[in-house]
């Protein structure tokens, strides 16, 4: 359920948007509206907060509240990629690290790496079940959960999976130390080093690390930031190149946060099937999606056991667990097996742990909350960027996730901006990382799941200037 302060400033939006206050206008005070709406100052006031952070409302000194005369701009999103049309080796992402560092630095804004903040995890009720599994299994806790891993786990992750329209059973899946594992996992089964893994671009550069540590190559293709892989220019690419897997992020992309129409899926899982071509699935922001209904994973239209389904709960419930599965299909027994040469086993605690919070419901609940709340903040993260950044930028409008890409002005260097940022304790990603030719040089990635507040304000509008500058010093 929406909070009350939600949907009370959802209402003026209405009230806004039907022109019953026009741009200019005072919108009531605050006792006034707490009569109208039945509810309370307080509740007045978090709801105009919120307006005004999405930059509908203005506050004006000892008069009240105003209708935004212009209200921040909302950008429009970048035209199809068009990366390179030849396989090529993964090389640059050595950045990657000094990104995710950054990450740990308590004086760092945090918009580099893609990792929420613990204000929007459920960290307390993960707590319980922490304590709860500690005094519920005790010496159990201390041996090893070999592959496949906890079997209530697999049985819970079983269960969610038909919210995505997969049946699948507990014997079908193996956990893993994260999603970057699964997807490093069915890489290691899928090829070796030298053959070509077909990727979306910009792509996430955890999958390009992985492709370059294996020794691959890496085959980037045009992709839309509403609809995702252009199947016209796959299908061309299968038919010229040897293609040896296909690595996709399909729910929410990271970095463009587009999901692909069921339709698309579905004609990608039969182009696919025609070549004879393992899909890589990676799903780890499928439960994120901003509709009301989870979008089905393309797993969901495979007959054949060609896609290998990886995903993980460190986007919704904690990065610092590490718990993620794969449903490969037929290659179960290879992935099992190296699963085990690889690291043994996933750690014991946090695979009860999770199995708990995921019996102990609320789960569901939880989603649709966190859902409400990234939604907002990608909102007014891409209106801060339509206000302090330059006019010609333009930005994502995700369907998903927590993270937008943004197309600076051509003069821009993602990299020199990355390092000014740094230095003002900033983190963002650079558009090079997201590419195996290191295309995207006038391209930044945004972290949003950070609260919004004069903190992350103030950040936006120092990397707002420092873009401005770049665009004019070179």
């Amino acid at each position: 359920m929406h909070k009350l302060y939600e949907t009370i400033a959802r209402q003026l939006t209405e009230r806004i948007d039907q022109s019953l206050y026009l741009p200019g206008d005072r919108i009531p005070g605050v006792r006034k509206l707490s009569e109208q709406f039945g509810v309370s100052i307080s509740t007045v006031v978090q709801a105009q907060r919120l307006l005004e952070d999405e930059g509908r409302i203005e506050a004006r000194p000892r008069s009240g509240y105003y209708v935004r005369t212009q209200p921040w701009p909302v950008p429009s999103p970048p035209a199809l990629s068009r990366p390179s049309t030849k396989p090529t080796p993964v090389t640059g992402q050595e950045l990657v690290l000094r990104l995710v560092q950054a990450a740990n630095e308590a004086d760092f804004v945090q918009l580099g790496a893609a990792v929420p903040h613990p204000s929007f995890l459920p960290t307390r009720a993960i707590q319980r079940s922490l304590s709860s599994t500690v005094r519920k299994y005790g010496n159990e806790l201390s041996t090893y959960q070999f592959p496949p891993g906890n079997p209530e786990l697999r049985r819970q992750i079983a269960r969610r999976m038909a919210e995505a329209g997969c049946q699948t059973h507990p014997d079908d899946i193996i956990i893993t130390s994260g999603c970057q594992e699964a997807l490093t996992l069915c890489l290691q089964t899928i090829a070796k080093p030298g053959d070509v893994i077909v990727i979306e671009s910009p792509a996430f550069y955890g999958l390009l690390q992985a492709i370059e540590v294996l020794g691959m190559k890496a085959l980037e293709i045009p992709t839309d930031p509403h609809t995702g892989i252009s199947l016209a220019a796959l299908s061309l690419a299968l038919e010229k190149w040897p293609v040896k897997a296909c690595a996709l992020v399909p729910n929410s992309s990271n970095p463009l946060g587009c999901t692909m129409p069921d339709e698309n899926k579905q004609a990608l899982v039969d182009l696919l099937a025609q070549f004879d071509i393992p899909l890589i699935e990676d799903d780890i922001y499928g439960d994120l999606g901003f509709d009301a209904k989870r979008p089905r994973a393309v797993s969901a239209f495979d007959k054949n056991e060609q896609v290998l389904y990886c995903s993980s709960f460190s986007k919704s419930l904690s990065p610092g667990l590490r718990i993620g599965w794969v449903i490969p299909g037929k290659y179960r027994e290879k992935i099992e097996y190296r699963k085990y040469v690889t690291s043994l086993a996933t750690p014991t605690l946090p695979q009860y742990a999770i199995a708990d919070f995921l019996q102990q419901g609320g789960y569901d609940r939880y989603l649709r909350q966190v859902r409400r709340d990234y939604q907002r903040q990608v909102s007014i993260m891409i209106r801060a960027v339509g206000k302090y950044f330059p006019q010609e930028t333009r930005v994502t409008q995700p369907q998903g996730g927590f993270v937008i890409w943004i197309e600076l002005p051509k003069k821009v260097d993602s990299l020199q901006l990355c390092q000014q940022a740094l230095a003002q304790r900033i983190s963002i990603a650079p558009g090079q990382i997201f590419s195996a030719t290191q295309k995207y040089r006038n391209f930044i990635r945004l972290n949003c799941a950070q609260p919004w507040n004069e903190v992350l304000e103030k950040a936006m509008i120092t990397l707002g200037r420092m873009v401005h500058e770049l665009n004019k010093s070179t």
